[in-house]
């Protein structure tokens, strides 16, 4: 079964082809405003792979947290793919994603998103054979905060993803425990969602497109922006 994976949830889009057994082809571009900006991609990658889009029979896409115009259009784009196509859609953390892309560590994977603001999406895991295990939550907090929950931590750790090496001097002071990795980590490729997802549709484990919704951990800047205005304007 041949998987398309879209993962918009950073400032490094991408989109990849494969199945349960191998990457088929990826393709990654700066940026993405709207739903034009990922279907061309998705055209290259099909001429590149030699794939027609009617041999695609699952639809992946990441969830975020991250920015918030990428992440509408990227789960919007992946749900009228999947409806056009008539094909089962899988939704997955870009978190999950990040941590999955350095499963092969024996440290414990902490994977840190740049949220803007000087703030950070965090999430902690463990690697485990064919993956990694999250512990808790997905987090929203500054680097400092982050970096003081890691000083109590024992685990030896791997910082992963473009927050960790934006704000590496912080994490660097923690101890000789972490260890970052290197910038080709940086994102949530698609080509890791389809390797993550593609079980998931073996499985038949699969989302309803409605329940899709593209997370974010905090409210948006215009929504700030309207609380500030309100609070002003009862002052």
């Amino acid at each position: 079964m041949i998987v398309l994976g879209i993962d918009t949830s950073t400032e490094q889009t991408s989109v990849a082809l494969g199945t349960e057994r191998e990457i088929l082809g990826t393709a990654r571009f700066a940026g993405v405003r709207r739903h034009d900006d990922v279907v061309p991609a998705i055209d290259r990658l099909l001429e590149w792979t030699g794939i027609e889009l009617s041999h695609v029979g699952g639809v992946a896409v990441g969830l975020g947290p991250g920015l918030y115009t990428g992440l509408r259009v990227g789960v919007e784009a992946a749900k009228a793919l999947a409806q056009v196509l008539g094909v089962p859609i899988v939704g997955i953390g870009s978190l999950d994603v990040l941590a999955f892309g350095v499963q092969h560590t024996s440290r414990r994977i902490v994977a840190v998103i740049d949220a803007r603001r000087r703030e950070v999406f965090y999430g902690l895991y463990r690697p485990v054979p064919g993956g990694v295990i999250r512990d808790g939550d997905y987090r929203v907090a500054s680097p400092g905060a982050l970096a003081g929950e890691l000083e109590i931590e024992r685990d030896e750790m791997l910082l992963v993803g473009n927050g960790a090496i934006l704000y590496r001097k912080e994490f660097e002071q923690v101890d000789a425990r972490v260890e970052l990795a290197p910038a080709s980590f940086a994102h949530p490729w698609a080509s890791a969602l389809v390797s993550l997802a593609a079980p998931r549709f073996i499985r038949e484990q699969t989302d309803r497109p409605a329940d899709l919704v593209p997370m974010y951990l905090r409210k948006t800047d215009a929504e700030i922006t309207w609380d500030q205005r309100a609070r002003g304007a009862s002052a």
